[in-house]
């Protein structure tokens, strides 16, 4: 099983462009926590999730531990047969995943943003990325199948290893000790969220000038300069002259800006490697250095990197 991308309107993108480059870092961070305090950290594993909610209880959430996401309504048979064993299975699992429960009813974006056929149907979205799990009322074992393969995933390709929970537990952990950086870094962040690109760009410079190799902040650039980048552009016309002109680098550069920033990142890998196969000398060189910087916005340890950083040397060596 592995994770493919899904561009949910913006909502899945953004939220997924720090993930995979951070997640084994939290997982560390978790796991040294829980050793310190000698307790489980607290959280619900059995959540309510509605539009509104869905960005932190889910996307972000998912960057931690892998969210579960069943889909359900009241007046579907096979949902209570369903809901009650994964519900069942998440106490069980103890923190290893959190099941998010979604109902189609009062949640009709996403349960259309997921392409969701028909209920129930179960999802998973590990550092930001949506996962089809399995539609219907599937057995008690083949439901263990699929949530073991999905912890395995999430735990080999990003390193998200869910802190092992009470059941039930609801007090506030311990706080986690504060980074020299944190400050800063949140600050970054918050201007990215408002839309203020360029201090969030002045914000993430001025971590690395005092520590450079801070991957938080290498990511957060990263993003923020894309986002400056594509701001302004005119999709049509940039796709346009992409298609009308494949040995123009400036223009390849362009469309693959835009194609990362919607969250189609293997087509903005692709569009590069190609470029690189295509052309020679100075343009070669802008088209790989701009494919290395989109490697930056997704983080090193993605898949998607890995296989693209494999495309380019063969195309290069």
């Amino acid at each position: 099983m592995q994770p493919r991308n899904m561009s949910m309107s913006g909502v899945v993108d953004l939220a997924a462009v720090k993930a995979a480059g951070e997640a084994k870092q939290k997982a560390e961070q978790a796991r040294a926590q829980a050793a310190r305090t000698g307790a489980p950290a607290p959280s619900r594993l059995v959540i309510d999730v509605d539009e509104a909610g869905f960005q932190q209880e889910v996307l972000q959430r998912s960057t931690e531990v892998p969210v579960v996401i069943d889909f359900w309504a009241e007046w579907c048979e096979p949902c209570k047969q369903l809901g009650p064993l994964l519900e069942r299975m998440a106490q069980e699992y103890a923190g290893r995943f959190v099941l998010a429960k979604i109902d189609v009813d009062a949640n009709q974006m996403l349960f259309q943003q997921f392409g969701v056929q028909g209920i129930p149907a179960v999802f998973a979205v590990v550092a930001g990325q949506p996962v089809p799990l399995f539609q219907g009322a599937a057995p008690e074992a083949q439901v263990r199948q699929v949530l073991d393969q999905l912890i395995q995933v999430a735990e080999q390709q990003f390193g998200i290893v869910g802190a092992p929970v009470e059941a039930g537990a609801e007090s506030a952990a311990p706080a986690a000790p504060v980074g020299p950086y944190d400050g800063a870094l949140a600050a970054a962040g918050q201007a990215l969220d408002a839309g203020d690109l360029g201090g969030a760009i002045r914000a993430y410079r001025n971590v690395l000038a005092d520590d450079p190799a801070n991957v938080e902040a290498k990511l957060g650039l990263a993003q923020a300069e894309l986002l400056e980048r594509v701001h302004g552009m005119d999709p049509q016309a940039v796709r346009k002259a992409a298609a009308d002109a494949p040995a123009d680098v400036a223009a390849q550069i362009a469309a693959a800006d835009l194609d990362l920033a919607g969250g189609h990142v293997e087509d903005a890998f692709g569009r590069l490697v190609d470029s690189v196969r295509r052309t020679a000398g100075e343009d070669r060189e802008k088209a790989r250095v701009h494919l290395l910087s989109l490697f930056e916005v997704i983080g090193a340890e993605d898949p998607r990197v890995v296989t693209a950083r494999s495309a380019l040397a063969r195309v290069l060596f």
